[in-house]
């Protein structure tokens, strides 16, 4: 039995071939379909759009560190329940459920490596941990890189990815914006770099502290950057809202940002930026 039949010129087949799932990613803006792997190979940006992709922490520490080595900092810090929350869900459910799916102990991870041969402490935010929410392990974790920073006297780079600050932990993660704020001070009082790399999407009390803090201000193309979303600012104001607001090249236009580099030139231009600034050859 012949699972082939002519038709006209054309051969057709009545076994229709399965595709394994999750080989083709479709890309948001132009809803054309590229192959996951050569997404992979260029960091998860789109090469005819240039659409980035959301990656995490695994990602950009695989860009930026040579040989991909780097030591952590601050893992054995945990979160906790301190105000016994509950929503939809206990706090301490869905911490432990969110831990279990993304991998991740919390939104945030700091690590030490070099980047091109300079020293570098990075610490990156994570979406996929409860939307990259700020709260008091996240506070704590990005601290500890500033203390290594300082003492070290090396630059330090913030990755910002966030939904704003984790209203489970109330006034707790409040608080992360001034803490981490005053301790970034410290850095500028040292002569110490601190660069802020903003992702998509980066809202609410991060992008009110810490993203905007940086000796230089850099972001992806594309990406989302406010604190109110869109819909709140326009209900507040009542008017519609100009072409493009809150992305990275509106704000680059009006001087909020130094810089916009895509992903795939992300650890050239910041090597780059560092020698200027360190003076070195």
């Amino acid at each position: 039995m012949s699972w082939f039949k002519r038709k006209d010129d054309n051969i057709q087949t009545d076994k229709r071939k399965e595709m394994p799932e999750g080989v083709w990613v479709k890309v948001p803006p132009t809803g054309e379909t590229i192959h996951r792997r050569e997404l992979e190979d260029n960091l998860w940006v789109d090469p005819l759009s240039g659409y980035h992709f959301r990656v995490g922490s695994k990602q950009y520490f695989s860009i930026i560190f040579d040989d991909e080595k780097f030591e952590e900092i601050g893992q054995n810090i945990m979160p906790t329940d301190p105000l016994n929350f509950v929503d939809r869900k206990k706090y301490a459910e869905r911490i432990k459920d969110t831990q279990k799916k993304s991998g991740l102990s919390d939104a945030a991870r700091v690590a030490v490596g070099k980047m091109n041969g300079i020293d570098l402490v990075v610490g990156c935010m994570d979406f996929s941990f409860i939307g990259g929410s700020m709260g008091s392990v996240v506070g704590e974790r990005l601290t500890q890189g500033v203390n290594y920073a300082l003492e070290h006297k090396i630059p330090y780079m913030i990755i910002s990815q966030s939904g704003g600050a984790r209203m489970m932990e109330s006034v707790l993660s409040l608080m992360q914006l001034a803490k981490i704020s005053s301790k970034l001070a410290l850095l500028e009082e040292a002569g110490i770099p601190y660069i802020s790399y903003i992702t998509n999407p980066t809202t609410g009390g991060v992008t009110a502290s810490f993203a905007m803090l940086g000796d230089f201000n850099v972001a992806e193309p594309g990406a989302l950057i406010g604190f109110a979303g869109p819909r709140v600012i326009r209900q507040t104001i009542g008017r519609d809202l100009p072409e493009g607001f809150q992305t990275s090249e509106y704000l680059l236009e009006h001087g909020f940002l130094d810089f916009i580099i895509p992903r795939t030139k992300m650890k050239s231009k910041l090597t780059q930026l560092l020698k200027i600034i360190l003076h070195k050859k």
